[in-house]
């Protein structure tokens, strides 16, 4: 992973967790234990486990993310999606950063005229949402999904890009 990426993981994770103890979903004893073994985590430099997310609700299980996503749907203006049974528009799939998306646990996924859909697991991480907007420089439906709805998108589309690779190299 890029440094610039590294610094990425680490922002978006770190607001995350203040963003969970600010919202009353952790508690900060929790969240001290859950950034360690996130830093863990890093060094192995697993990019599906690099989530302070899953930590908490799928090692430490002192959080649901069906409860944090009940809070960012009816708290902040964002929708729902279910990647599995979307098709994402090619251009995307081919231009998207996906060391950013691991990153960010985050991935566009669809563009109409200026409008970005967007799709992550981390709308509370302030860092995430600045670094889209950034990125991708025009307006951005957000929408809530599963860490592991994500990370099977991501890894389906390295696959394709590893085997797209692979034929013109041939």
């Amino acid at each position: 992973m890029s440094p610039e990426n590294r610094a990425l993981l680490m922002r978006a994770n770190r607001l995350m967790g203040a963003s969970l103890v600010e919202a009353n979903l952790v508690k900060i004893e929790d969240l001290e234990k859950a950034n360690e073994k996130l830093f863990e985590i890093i060094a192995a430099q697993n990019a599906r486990q690099s989530t302070l997310l899953g930590v908490l609700c799928n090692q430490m299980k002192v959080l649901n993310e069906d409860d944090v996503i009940a809070y960012v749907t009816e708290k902040e203006p964002v929708g729902l999606i279910d990647l599995r049974s979307y098709d994402v528009l090619d251009e995307l799939r081919k231009s998207v950063d996906v060391t950013a998306c691991w990153a960010t646990w985050t991935v566009p996924f669809d563009r109409e005229d200026d409008f970005y859909s967007v799709a992550t697991a981390y709308y509370l991480s302030a860092a995430v949402r600045k670094h889209w907007e950034k990125v991708l420089n025009g307006p951005i439906i957000w929408y809530a999904t599963t860490l592991e709805m994500l990370a099977d998108y991501l890894e389906k589309l390295e696959q394709e890009r590893a085997a797209m690779s692979a034929r013109s190299g041939s």
